[in-house]
């Protein structure tokens, strides 16, 4: 059988590619060598290139996202296996290019991936499966803000957060309303769209959702006990909280969260990782958002949740490119 060429494509535009570049070594490293030839591609705001055997850079052809090498041949790959987080490769740009040039990928595609990006957008969709989200306000750059309004209709605390950002950057917990404003400006920095969300006092999850050998299945459930206010960016990155795996809930919590993971995963048709974050507040989950290319270097929630659950990362990844590779071409 002759090995397909598979690509693990990392990087990405925004302050994330750190992550990413170590999510893409972890795959790199894991990918069956007796069923793959695999390469590494990293994509970045000024460059796109293919790394050779010595770490040599060579450039990525766009017309068709081939590379010629260095003895003049070209390599075209089978299957990318897309870990970028935040933009390109988490919010559709990529997927709708690969499509374009026809070149299969893992995850889901370019609609699911724009739309999960869109925070506001997810919950909406969402709500119309019953799956209950935090009271929100919706507000684009250069509206007019009524601060006693917001207060009013959320209460306090209320969190401020860009609508569309792959990271937990920008996002502020607001306590008392003179510090709205600065709150509003610091969420604009990162999008033209912000969320104005109340405050869910209760337990926070993080929940791995795949599609894995033809079945949707939950791979874990991590609580999340932050050590700062929330899970903000350092709590994230810099592991400034405490992840517990499984979660500390009750046989009917725990169904329950399961239950309405798997739902939110079907219904907006994913594919691939996914790590959905809930709030579970008097035994109901509310969800916050849901990620499609999830942090997945060795400290990241999804690989421990696989370790926990019993599939190795070689088997995680390889049923990722197995399912890319049986993809039609658009």
């Amino acid at each position: 059988m002759e090995k397909k060429n598979i690509a693990v494509v990392m990087g990405g535009y925004s302050d994330e590619y750190v992550v990413s570049l170590k999510s893409g070594q972890l795959i790199y490293d894991s990918l069956d060598r007796d069923k793959y030839n695999v390469y590494k591609v990293v994509i970045l705001k000024d460059e796109w290139y293919f790394l050779d055997e010595n770490e040599q850079k060579l450039g990525i052809n766009k017309v068709d996202f081939s590379v010629t090498l260095a003895d003049g041949s070209a390599l075209k790959f089978d299957a990318c296996f897309n870990i970028i987080h935040g933009t390109p490769g988490e919010n559709g740009i990529l997927q709708a290019y690969w499509d374009a040039v026809g070149q299969r990928y893992t995850g889901c595609n370019f609609y699911q991936s724009a739309l999960t990006f869109n925070k506001k957008d997810t919950l909406a969709v969402l709500s119309k499966y019953n799956i209950p989200s935090a009271k929100s306000i919706y507000l684009r750059k250069g509206e007019v803000v009524d601060q006693e309004k917001i207060v009013t209709e959320l209460g306090l605390p209320v969190f401020v957060k860009p609508n569309q950002s792959g990271s937990s950057l920008g996002i502020s917990k607001v306590k008392d309303i003179s510090e709205l404003n600065k709150a509003i400006e610091i969420a604009y920095k990162e999008d033209d769209e912000i969320l104005i969300e109340s405050f869910l006092d209760g337990t926070e999850v993080s929940v791995g959702v795949l599609d894995y050998q033809g079945k949707t299945i939950v791979l874990g459930i991590t609580e999340i006990v932050p050590d700062n206010e929330f899970f903000d960016y350092q709590a994230k990155y810099e592991g400034a909280s405490q992840e517990i795996t499984p979660a500390r809930l009750d046989e009917e919590t725990r169904k329950k969260v399961e239950e309405i993971s798997i739902r939110a995963y079907d219904s907006l048709g994913m594919s691939g990782f996914s790590r959905s974050e809930y709030i579970i507040m008097n035994g109901e989950p509310y969800m916050l958002e849901m990620n499609t290319n999830p942090g997945f270097s060795p400290a990241s929630i999804l690989p421990q949740q696989a370790k926990i659950y019993g599939i190795s990362i070689q088997d995680l990844c390889g049923n990722e490119v197995e399912k890319a590779l049986k993809k039609p071409l658009h």
